[in-house]
């Protein structure tokens, strides 16, 4: 909580969205500063490494600040923006006949900003129906609008040691990070915010001209400074490349202005592209899958020529159209029925094989935001029909970028049809901390022995990549034999149904 000058200030940090995230990137500002918000307005869309979120702020007043661009990434607790509550709205006429009411007049009072919900996600908590935003004059000066460097000539000072003493003007935790991985002394800077506030601009500019200054060197002869060190430390927005930068290359690979995602240009022989997001959670986790996971993989050609026949004739009787995916998933669900150890998981530190009630299905979703594997609750305890509409709805949401956090984790075992990118096989990574992964290839028509004559069937490869440690090859082999014979056969499945 912060005060500024006569009126109440209220500080709204980036909260803890669940599921060990610890950072979220700015999508998009749905307020401005000067906007009137109410308890549970959603005011910031931000993209976590496994969901696009709407965070709404728990108070109700005026924005004052905004902390953070969009394309910037913010831990968990950093400021997001700043609200007036309680203060009198400035800028208007003064108060009198024909001024307004005093309700108009105010922002809101104490008690109503002390009763908002904390709310994380949208949906949760109080569920008022936010108001029209009106457009105010802020009672301060925004810490989020410092005046660009572009239009001041002289920029923040730096070297100048006017601050040998005393605190650091200081606010975001961000930009203490970003000035202590970069090795910058804040002490040295003079920032363009209200009374000398030191804003991520000031540093990301002195970042730059140190940057600028290295440039202009020959590359033999470059000196390392305050502001560009020549061992700086290890971002992960700028993966190590065999060739090694200068330390300027380093400072513009960190902090240049190209929008989020983009390739940034770090040295002559090549890019840096910044592993963040869905990028960065998906490389994290595949990393840490291969490195935890003694992994094996069988595989199995399968004729599903009767699997192809009898979805048709589901279809054509009328009804919801059933899916192929979801008939692979039915399949699933009944060998891992059979086949239990491969519905677990491996509690390394107690040393023990979690062998897993429900089965949450996971399959493989590539969008333009990344591969997600989106989590069908209790698919054991679903057929056909409620598999195909569950497949739907969560296809939709990862490609509009709408998947929640819960939607995204919790599985217990993955469906990975790769045949959609027009490929026979595969040896998937394992989703981490799951124990396998079915993989699907393309069905095309291929010669095959058929009651004894050669035919044209509809062939499919089938793979199975599995933990060893949770079962061996015959428990593996055992279960990709079951699914190919569904598949091939797919009255077996009545037997369970």
């Amino acid at each position: 909580m912060a005060g500024a000058s006569d009126m109440h200030s209220l500080e709204f940090k980036l909260p803890d969205l669940g599921e060990g995230l610890t950072e979220a990137e700015i999508v998009r500002w749905l307020v401005e500063v000067g906007d009137l918000v109410v308890v549970d307005q959603p005011v910031v869309e931000v993209e976590t490494a496994k969901a696009m979120v709407e965070v709404p702020c728990p108070y109700g007043g005026v924005v004052t600040a905004r902390f953070g661009e969009e394309g910037a990434e913010l831990p968990v607790g950093a400021p997001l923006l700043t609200v007036a509550v309680g203060a009198t709205v400035s800028g208007g006429p003064a108060a009198g006949p024909g001024a307004g009411s005093e309700e108009d007049a105010r922002v809101g009072s104490d008690e109503r900003a002390q009763e908002g919900s904390g709310n994380v996600l949208v949906g949760y908590g109080t569920g008022a129906a936010p108001a029209r935003r009106r457009r105010v004059q802020p009672p301060v000066r925004t810490a989020a609008a410092p005046v660009p460097p572009e239009a001041n000539d002289a920029g923040p000072v730096v070297g100048n040691g006017h601050r040998a003493d005393g605190p650091v003007p200081v606010i975001s935790p961000l930009v203490r990070r970003l000035a202590r991985e970069n090795g910058l002394d804040l002490r040295e800077l003079t920032g363009s915010g209200p009374d000398g506030l030191i804003l991520r601009a000031d540093v990301e500019y002195a970042l730059r001209a140190a940057a600028a200054s290295h440039a202009r060197l020959p590359r033999s002869t470059a000196v390392p400074s305050a502001a560009a060190p020549s061992a700086p430390a290890e971002s992960p927005l700028a993966p190590v490349t065999p060739l090694a930068p200068t330390p300027a290359e380093s400072l513009v690979a960190r902090v240049g202005h190209a929008p989020a995602g983009s390739p940034v240009t770090s040295a002559p022989g090549g890019t840096r592209i910044p592993l963040k997001g869905v990028r960065g959670a998906v490389a994290d986790k595949l990393s840490r899958s291969r490195r935890e996971i003694p992994d094996a993989t069988c595989w199995v050609d399968a004729d599903a020529t009767e699997l192809m026949r009898a979805r048709e004739a589901m279809n054509g009787a009328g009804g919801p159209k059933i899916s192929l995916l979801a008939l692979l998933a039915r399949i699933c669900t009944a060998a891992l029925a059979r086949f239990p150890e491969l519905n677990s998981t491996v509690d390394i530190e107690a040393r023990e094989v979690v062998r897993l009630d429900h089965v949450h299905l996971g399959f493989a979703a590539q969008t333009e935001r990344g591969l997600v594997v989106p989590v069908v609750r209790d698919a054991h305890a679903r057929d056909a029909e409620s598999l195909t509409a569950e497949f739907a709805r969560l296809t939709e949401a990862a490609r509009t970028g709408k998947l929640t956090p819960a939607e995204l984790t919790g599985g217990t075992f993955t469906l990975n049809n790769y045949g959609v990118f027009g490929v026979d096989g595969s040896t998937p990574i394992i989703n981490h901390p799951e124990a396998a992964m079915l993989g699907v290839g393309r069905i095309v028509p291929k010669p095959w022995v058929h009651q004894g004559e050669l035919a044209v069937r509809q062939v499919v490869q089938l793979s199975l990549t599995f933990d060893h440690r949770v079962c061996d090859g015959g428990t593996a082999g055992g279960f990709l034999r079951h699914v190919a014979d569904c598949v091939e056969q797919p009255a077996v499945l009545l037997r369970t149904l």
